[in-house]
């Protein structure tokens, strides 16, 4: 059977339209012919007492014979009950397992079953919770009986895998209830708040976590509202009608608004109220509320029929300093009182874009998940998992940068390139050998790495620095920028397989490349090229192999120092900086001037920070919309009138606009931070290798310390590594390297990917 070792599907002996119909209110379901994937490491009376009732039922039944197989036929088939053998640990852990099922994204709806040992009546029998706290929902004793096998499976279809069915449906209704524009709660018979949706929110100006368990009427109390109004509310509710009618809420701001209101109660068991639901209806216009609260069940357009006025934010929130994004808002808002009703809809969607926190952040439910893989889904998820959010505002840089644009010397478009030091001509010339191809895309820093005894970054790092004139910008002698490198590539980690100073050297290395290119020569000036470069050498400085979302589930003492906040990022451009002041032998920035530091130091922090994953899609999002956007912009304006191309002047001045230099320079470190893809063969499946070895410790250790598995993929007994490298790659390399630099290409393939992965970890 191959390494898979799963028995081929059998024929159901019943015909599958056996599916059944299911009703959750007024909601009809149909419930699928349920799917069984069993796992036992050898096949047994039990194992087939399972096989043989599933047959007799009509249910599709797999068998997997250990972990790996039983992982790749569950993210492949998703089966609705898992069936663990648990009766002893021999061949593979159960437990563990089922950990790692959990840790799949598909896992919610599933039942895994443990099957246990029949203990003697006069023996204790072990507790099944730390079997519960893995994961499973339930046991079975072991009984090959296969009629004590059907009714354990049709127990299962019509008990736990219907409900589950039923509260997959419930997602459904509530995601429709958040994207409905009316304000909706839902309340326990005490008025405790349990539910709000997002409409709720933008009335209230609450968040969801402010209001969920406390009382409904305390948040919203107002004097506006009649005395008795509450009293008249709950004496209807009692007897099991619901109310209509104007209710004034005070929202968090202090500002009352009326709205028509619908409250209605929910009978649960024994006929009592289980439920409260209130809707209101968003307007501000009270006689018009007015008007129509007798008539609302003869007009569309709310949750329950009355009709809605989009309340103007220009009105309800009269700023004296508007952000740029408030401005568009209130236009929006302000063009939507005298559009058609076709028009309004389409500019509510707009606004509720433009409304989210993270509007250059995709839906990875939706973005380039190819093929559905899981695999890429688990490994993309667990590169941007966690999401914080940071703001280093545009305008702060561009005022930063703008003072360098007025200046001489070390800020102009000069280039100025340092003779070669005695320090330097004392090389030895088999690693000058290898140094003297640092022009070209093809230099190999992991043969640098192996002649230096691991330091790289001290001899590749002189040489580039010296080339780009560090000397003369920072005014001091090379022995500095010798001790300074020395320092640095002393506090990477060298027993990292991945992040250690060898990567640092490449993606320096990577930097310089691109600094080279005519564009950027074109508009970089000095102090651009120095932060590039040296945010390129300290960006993973210190890294402890292990990701962010690993930092934050230990509770690691640098999680807690940065609020989870880019943790990492924020710990090697700031460790950067500590090391670099303590020693005037190492400070390479002691004779700069207070404003040429700042504006180094605030480019170089950003660089940085830009290089964590979680904000990739909104820094390549910028790019394309504020560059490659707006010189294309510019190509068809030029064109249009007749003039041909651009002036060269014109997208000159365009590229250089300090905000637009900080996007460029955001690309350029994210590029060559992971330009393994586009190296030469070799190189790069010696990359690949050392970054999948790094999360294989990652995910060990978190097995072993019992903390949540970030990335399943990396997973040694699991690992289908060649496809999520060439997923990751679709999903993160491509269009930013098309975008940045087209004439870098990907160099690696699937097939080459395969082989080499399969011949490391597989054989």
């Amino acid at each position: 059977m191959g390494m898979c070792q799963c028995k081929k599907e059998r024929k159901n002996s019943l015909d599958e339209s056996t599916n059944n119909e299911v009703s959750l209110g007024p909601m009809k379901l149909k419930q699928k012919t349920m799917s069984i994937l069993l796992v036992f490491a050898k096949e047994d009376a039990q194992s087939d007492g399972f096989w043989w009732a599933a047959d007799k039922i009509g249910y599709k039944c797999y068998i997997a014979h250990n972990p790996e197989t039983a992982m790749e036929n569950y993210l492949d088939k998703h089966p609705d009950v898992v069936i663990i053998d648990h009766r002893n640990s021999k061949h593979f852990d159960a437990e563990a397992l089922c950990r790692s099922l959990r840790a799949t994204e598909s896992s919610e709806h599933t039942v895994i079953v443990a099957v246990t040992k029949r203990y003697a009546l006069d023996k204790e029998e072990p507790s099944f919770l730390p079997s519960i706290t893995a994961g499973f929902n339930k046991r079975i004793v072991e009984s090959p009986n296969i009629s004590m096998c059907m009714n354990e499976l049709l127990t299962l279809e019509y008990g736990e895998v219907q409900s589950r069915l039923k509260l997959s449906a419930c997602k459904a209704v509530f995601s429709a209830l958040d994207n409905v524009s009316d304000a909706v709660e839902i309340s326990s018979e005490d008025h405790e708040v349990q539910y709000v949706n997002h409409a709720f929110e933008r009335l209230t100006g609450y968040s969801s976590e402010e209001v969920l368990g406390k009382n409904s009427s305390e948040i919203v109390k107002n004097d506006r509202n009649r005395p008795d109004l509450n009293d008249t509310i709950n004496s209807q509710l009692k007897k099991g009608k619901y109310w209509d009618g104007i209710y004034h809420t005070r929202r968090k701001s202090g500002e009352i608004l009326p709205s028509h209101c619908h409250i209605c109660p929910v009978l649960g068991q024994g006929g009592k109220i289980s439920h409260v639901i209130s809707i209101k209806n968003s307007t501000t216009d009270t006689s018009h509320i007015l008007k129509e609260s007798t008539e609302f069940n003869l007009v569309n357009g709310g949750l329950h029929g009355v009709p809605r006025r989009k309340e103007s934010i220009a009105r309800i929130h009269s700023m004296t300093i508007e952000a740029p994004i408030t401005k568009v808002i209130n236009i929006i808002n302000a063009a939507q009182e005298s559009s058609p009703i076709t028009v309004v809809q389409a500019l509510d969607k707009v606004l509720e874009i433009l409304r989210t926190s993270e509007l250059y952040s995709p839906y990875f439910a939706q973005q380039n998940m190819k093929d559905n893989d899981p695999m890429t889904s688990d490994l993309v998820s667990g590169l941007v998992s966690q999401n914080v959010k940071r703001s280093l505002t545009p305008s702060y840089l561009s005022d930063v940068n703008s003072n360098s644009s007025g200046k001489q010397g070390h800020h102009s478009h000069l280039h100025i390139p340092s003779p070669v030091t005695s320090s330097l001509s004392q090389v030895p010339d088999h690693i000058q050998e290898i140094l003297d191809k640092d022009y070209t895309w093809e230099f190999n820093v992991i043969e640098l790495e192996k002649v230096t005894n691991k330091r790289p970054l001290l001899y590749l790092g002189l040489k580039t620095l010296t080339r780009f004139g560090i000397c003369d910008f920072f005014q001091v002698e090379e022995s500095v920028i010798a001790n300074w490198l020395k320092l640095v590539e002393g506090r990477y980690h060298s027993t990292n397989t991945y992040h250690n100073s060898t990567h640092a050297a490449d993606v320096m290395h990577a930097s310089a490349y691109f600094l080279e290119r005519e564009r950027n020569k074109a508009v970089f000036d000095q102090m651009d090229e120095m932060a590039c470069l040296i945010a390129a050498i300290v960006h993973d400085l210190d890294h402890p192999g292990r990701t962010n979302a690993f930092l934050v589930n230990e509770k690691n003492q640098l999680a807690i120092l940065y609020n989870d906040q880019a943790v990492l990022e924020n710990h090697h451009s700031a460790l950067a900086f500590q090391l670099t002041w303590k020693d005037d032998s190492v400070n390479i920035f002691k004779n700069l001037e207070t404003d040429d530091y700042k504006i180094l130091r605030q480019n170089i922090i950003d660089m940085v920070l830009a290089t964590e994953m979680k904000q990739h899609f909104q820094h390549l999002n910028k790019f394309i919309n504020s560059i490659n956007k707006g010189c294309l912009k510019m190509d068809e304006t030029s064109s249009m009138s007749g003039n041909g191309s651009p002036d060269s002047t014109m997208m000159l001045n365009q590229l250089s606009a300090p905000e637009n230099k900080t996007f460029i320079k955001r690309i350029l470190i994210k590029c060559a931070d992971v330009a393994n893809p586009c190296r030469p063969l070799d190189v790069c499946k010696e990359w690949g290798k050392r970054i999948a070895e790094e999360y294989f410790l990652q995910t060990d250790e978190e097995k072993a310390r019992g903390l949540p598995v970030v990335m399943p993929v990396f997973d040694r007994k699991s690992i289908r590594i060649p496809k999520s490298q060439l997923s990751f790659i679709d999903v993160f390399i491509n269009e930013m390297f098309e975008s940045f630099d087209g004439k870098v290409t990907i160099t690696i393939t699937f097939a080459e990917l395969s082989f080499f992965f399969f011949f490391k970890y597989l054989v």
